[in-house]
């Protein structure tokens, strides 16, 4: 059984699609298409999801950035969208919500609206509890990062992040791009990490990059992805009493990090202890990283609402 379903976004609703055989990750989900723009999240209780409409905005921005004239008719995106997730058995999933750049006629529909979901697994608490590691992605950029676009997903090296592949048997791909810097081995780092001209850590190629210093928490303040998780700890961290500076760390200063993190939709706050095969800090997820996820978790709870 697939562990991924394709919709189209039509006027009467949500219309099943095939889903090619072997898919290991979204992006085989459109091969061939004509790409454009999308955004990812998961759901949390079955069917609700965190701030939708930030997510949808977003997504209209990034229509806009590529200098499209394309209306999105966000209240039928949201029925569609509440209706695939409700009338999934899967406990819970990830949603890719994509705009392509012209209708999906060679999967029979006019439509230019698709609905992926994912059976979707939340980080065990042994990730949280221990910490993941990553590396540099060397040369790879974002010609607008402030565009969400398809085809950059579908181009960033392979990870090691569970939820992005349901297997891990082609992990040797990794080997055979240009991308990878020295540091990788057979196993892939759970993600790769994006540096500005400078050498400065601005994010990852699917989550927003942290760091802490001196009780300090750090975060790229340009140059990245508008992250709605990033919007929210933004909003958050400050709240703790901790402080936030809009500045992104250099590579060369992992040495000085007392704690890092990624963040996005489907990892909350997820520790990184490793980075480019150097510890941080004394190589164990901090007490910081501790107290903002506790606080997300409990905005999650306070916040998560369904689609309509």
């Amino acid at each position: 059984m697939s562990s991924f379903k394709l919709f189209a976004v039509e006027d009467s609703g949500p219309r099943a699609l095939p889903v090619p055989l072997g898919a290991t990750q979204f992006a085989d989900l459109y091969r061939g298409l004509p790409l454009g723009v999308y955004d990812a999240l998961r759901t949390f209780g079955h069917n609700r999801f965190l701030y939708l409409d930030r997510h949808l905005a977003r997504t209209t921005r990034s229509m806009a950035l590529l200098g499209w004239d394309y209306r999105l008719d966000e209240a039928r995106l949201r029925r569609a969208l509440h209706a695939v997730v409700t009338g999934c058995a899967w406990p819970e999933m990830r949603a890719r919500i994509d705009i392509l750049a012209a209708p999906a006629e060679t999967l029979g529909t006019t439509s230019r609206e698709l609905i992926a979901l994912q059976q979707f697994t939340p980080p065990p608490p042994s990730l949280y509890k221990e910490g993941v590691t990553v590396d540099f992605a060397a040369g790879l950029r974002r010609e607008n990062p402030l565009a969400k676009t398809a085809e950059f997903a579908a181009n960033r090296p392979v990870t090691g992040s569970h939820e992005l592949r349901v297997t891990s048997d082609d992990s040797n791909d990794v080997l055979n791009s240009s991308l990878v810097t020295q540091h990788s081995s057979l196993a892939p780092p759970y993600e790769y990490l994006l540096l500005d001209d400078g050498g400065r850590i601005l994010e990852g190629t699917g989550t927003n990059f942290w760091a802490v210093r001196d009780g300090v928490v750090y975060t790229a303040g340009t140059g990245v992805l508008e992250g709605i998780t990033r919007e929210i700890l933004l909003w958050l961290i400050p709240s703790l009493g901790i402080e936030v500076r809009l500045e992104a760390v250099a590579a060369a200063e992992i040495a000085t990090l007392d704690e890092a993190a990624l963040s996005g939709s489907s990892r909350a706050f997820l520790p990184v202890v490793g980075i480019a095969g150097q510890p941080v800090g004394d190589g164990r997820p901090g007490p910081v990283s501790g107290r903002i996820l506790a606080a997300y978790e409990a905005f999650v709870a306070a916040n998560a609402r369904t689609a309509v």
